[in-house]
This record gives structure tokens, sequence and C-alpha cells, in this order.
């Protein structure tokens, strides 16, 4: 029988501040992540639970110069659609924020769900198809954490448009795009969000959204 672990108030303490620690990373030296490294966050964030165990992410590693372009095209693109879409009081905030890192990130993944895996059987999943794509979310968040434990800064990259991503990256018509991640090395270190120091978004206490029913 395996040992059930205990993890002790000091433990949670430091999980707590990793939480907080982790946050959406924009801003990226260019030093490359080791190898191992690498291969030790994609183990631990396959570890993450999956509905029907359909372990449903695909990851495509975005290494050359060519298809890294097409992607940065895509978010330009997409990003000057958004601040023209913005109310003039938002507009100029808007226009100062650092929203990306792919210019600098030295690992850039393309993250998807494969619709069309026979792993799992279905289970779960025939009555809310879209748990695949949550369960893909979980892996990141796992990932997420991970990166931050050894350091590294992770950003997802959301202003793009999906069909422009599947198209560039030449992928099966079953892989749904999930995430874009930028992964590296932070070039600074900030405790809060970037949108709040920046005058974008104040958080708001999590209390609020809790209703008893």
């Amino acid at each position: 029988m395996t040992r059930t672990p205990v993890f002790d108030s000091h433990f949670r303490a430091e999980l707590a501040e990793l939480m907080r620690w982790r946050r959406d990373v924009r801003r990226f030296r260019t030093d490359p992540v080791p190898e191992d490294l690498l291969d030790l966050l994609f183990d631990l964030a396959q570890i993450a639970p999956s509905v029907g165990n359909s372990q449903p992410w695909r990851f495509l590693r975005v290494v050359s110069a060519e298809k890294r372009a097409e992607i940065r095209r895509n978010f330009m693109a997409c990003n000057a659609e958004a601040l023209a879409a913005q109310s003039d009081e938002h507009a100029a905030i808007y226009a100062r924020l650092k929203l990306a890192g792919i210019d600098a990130a030295p690992v850039q993944l393309a993250v998807f769900c494969d619709h069309a895996t026979e792993q799992g059987h279905g289970l779960g999943s025939r009555t809310m198809p879209e748990m695949l794509d949550y369960s893909v979310v979980g892996m990141i968040a796992g990932l997420w954490l991970s990166a931050r434990a050894a350091g590294l800064g992770l950003g997802w990259v959301s202003i793009l448009d999906p069909a422009q991503v599947c198209a560039a990256l030449e992928t099966p018509p079953s892989y749904k795009f999930i995430a874009y991640l930028c992964l590296g090395w932070p070039e600074e270190e900030h405790l809060d969000p970037e949108l709040v120091r920046n005058g974008w978004q104040v958080r708001t206490d999590f209390g609020r959204k809790i209703v008893n029913v």
C-alpha cells in the first residue's frame, strides 16, 4: 500500500506562496532553458488528471524563425483589432500594456486538444465534450506552477486567431487550439499582476464570486 503523504503547515504555506507568485510573464530573458529541465516540467505537467484518463493534450514546440514570425504577425493583427475596439478611456492604457513575450521567450509552445483521441473511450465526455478542453487547461495550470517553482516564467498568449494558428502550424483537423505559451527566465519579478500594476483592472475579492444556493 502506498503511504499517504502528509503536507505540513510549512509546505502549505510555501504552496500558497508559489500560487501567489504564479503570474503571467510577458518579459523574458533570451537565455535558453536546459532541455533536461523542460523534460522534467513536461513530465510533471502530464501527471495532471484528465476526463476518462484521455490525456488529450498535444504540444507543438515552435522553434523555426518562420513559424514564430507567422505567430507574431497573427498576434500583431489581432492586437491592433483589439486596440481599435477599446473605448477612449481604455485605449491609452491598452496601448501601453505588454501583452505577449513572443519576441524574446526562448521556448514557445502551441498546445492543442485532440478531439479525435481514442484514449479514454469517451468516458465522461459524451455529455460534456468540452471536458477534453478543460483537461488540457488543467494540465497547463500544473505546468505553470511547476515552471514557477523552477524559477521560470510562463505567459499565455490569447490574442491570436485560432484558425490562423492551426493553418500556420499545419495541425490535423481534430486538433483544437487551446493555448500559445511562452516559457523562459523572467526579465523582472513582480508579485502583483501586470494588468493591476498598469491600471487596467483591479482584482476583486474571491468571496464576492461565491453565492450560496
